[in-house]
């Protein structure tokens, strides 16, 4: 069994409706008073804006529920004593990291342009400033693999490295052709990862790291893109899908509504449809022919269980209809996708009428990378797992996010982030606010 582990960060301002609060909690990435967070912020190249402006909280929320969702799943045990599954494993396995995928692409749509993609020196400085976090996020995680084992956590940064780069030639996608480019991804990737696995030696889990890097670039890319726990290739469609989300006109009931409602129909429709096939052909399939030459049975109910690590097994093309958490197949990315929409949705429903309730939630997830960093570093100590080191993390990580966002706009490590990014994009654009499209500011 493989714990998983997830981060991202994404909000963005938007003006406020006629009517609605202004939220104080300070912007974690706003054009110009505010940040980037945890890799994924917006950006904009508009000049500050005059006063403050909505923002659309349920992100930061939703990021949150991610965040303490990873969380449980690295402090509780998959298990109980009477060997079912444990509700944080049941809730949160390959969930939580699947949302926090999509809304990285939310952010990355809200850093170009948001309702417009970028075009021309607009496309160019998103481009190299996300090439430019890709690079910073992918160091983190490297450097983190020194610390934490694989018995501790599988560090998701590195992949998310590699992911925000494969995002850059689907800057300039619309909303349509962004939704087109997920479906196909959820469809044809894992049919691809399939086919390149097979008969290849499986790798061993283990967090990848710096020295990786220069003793094994090419095994290093295999494992980020292909091979691994979170490979790009196939969570490339979390990427795409959260994109077309951030395109969409948020601020919007309705279109927050129909978001939500997708989202339950999907999980619903892809969870009924793997129960199907796999009751009709697949399960005895898997059982009488393929599955049992090559595993025995206890690894096999493990795996359907539990989940694999990262990708389906090629030992029987029947796994592909399978959605055990983190197998990667079209049904699995479907259905944690529908579930993201689902949170997400419901997060931003919230936001709009609760946001008192909220804020602890979105100050944790407005500096996830920098809680996430620090979790990852409290896992790795010496301390007894469980319940009660779960809510003690969680009690001081949202305090100290709390605190800190008071005085501050970033989190510590999403103001070095914000920092490397909007120098590239100001080295672009040559100066604030020159050769700015319409559309190309976050707040737009």
């Amino acid at each position: 069994m493989s714990q998983t582990s997830q981060h991202q960060n994404i909000v963005a301002p938007l003006p406020p409706e006629p009517g609605a609060p202004v939220a104080s909690l300070p912007h974690s990435c706003a054009p110009a008073p505010a940040g980037d967070v945890a890799g994924t912020p917006a950006e904009g190249t508009a000049p500050a804006p005059p006063r403050p402006r909505a923002r659309l909280i349920g992100i930061d929320a939703a990021r949150g529920v991610a965040l303490i969702g990873m969380m449980s799943v690295h402090l509780i045990p998959a298990a109980t004593d009477d060997g079912d599954v444990s509700w944080a494993w049941l809730l949160s396995n390959g969930k939580a990291s699947a949302l926090f995928a999509l809304l990285a692409g939310v952010g990355i749509a809200f850093s170009t342009g948001r309702h417009r993609p970028p075009r021309g020196l607009a496309w160019r400085a998103g481009a190299l400033s996300l090439l430019t976090r890709a690079v910073i996020i992918a160091a983190i995680g490297l450097a983190l693999g020194y610390v934490v084992g694989t018995d501790d956590a599988a560090v998701i940064l590195a992949y998310y490295g590699v992911l925000f780069a494969l995002a850059i030639p689907f800057l300039r996608l619309s909303t349509r052709g962004l939704v087109v480019a997920a479906a196909l991804a959820a469809l044809v990737m894992p049919l691809v990862s399939y086919g390149l696995r097979e008969g290849m030696t499986p790798v061993a889990e283990v967090n990848p790291t710096l020295t990786d890097l220069v003793t094994d670039p090419v095994g290093l890319l295999l494992r980020l893109t292909l091979t691994g726990v979170f490979p790009a290739l196939v969570w490339i469609t979390y990427l795409l899908a959260g994109m077309a989300v951030g395109r969409a006109v948020l601020a919007s009931r309705r279109v927050v509504g129909q978001i939500t409602l997708i989202g339950l129909a999907l999980a619903l429709a892809s969870s009924l449809l793997s129960m199907l096939l796999l009751t009709v052909g697949g399960r005895g399939e898997l059982l009488r022919v393929d599955a049992l030459r090559t595993m025995d049975f206890e690894l096999y109910q493990d795996t359907l269980t539990w989940g694999p690590s990262g990708t389906t097994p090629t030992n029987s093309p029947w796994w592909l209809v399978a959605t055990a958490p983190h197998s990667g197949s079209p049904l699995d990315l479907a259905f944690t996708v529908g579930v993201a929409l689902s949170v997400l949705g419901a997060c931003l429903l919230l936001g709009r009428g609760l946001q008192p309730l909220l804020r602890p939630l979105a100050a944790a997830g407005s500096m996830t990378l920098t809680l996430y960093s620090v979790h990852l570093l409290l896992v790795a100590a010496p301390i007894p797992r469980g319940e009660l080191n779960l809510v003690v993390q969680v009690v001081v990580l949202v305090a100290f996010a709390m605190v800190w966002n008071r005085s501050h706009l970033r989190g510590p490590l999403e103001e070095l982030v914000w920092r490397a990014t909007d120098a590239v994009r100001r080295k672009v654009l040559g100066s604030p606010g020159a050769h700015r499209a319409p559309g190309t500011g976050a707040g737009s």
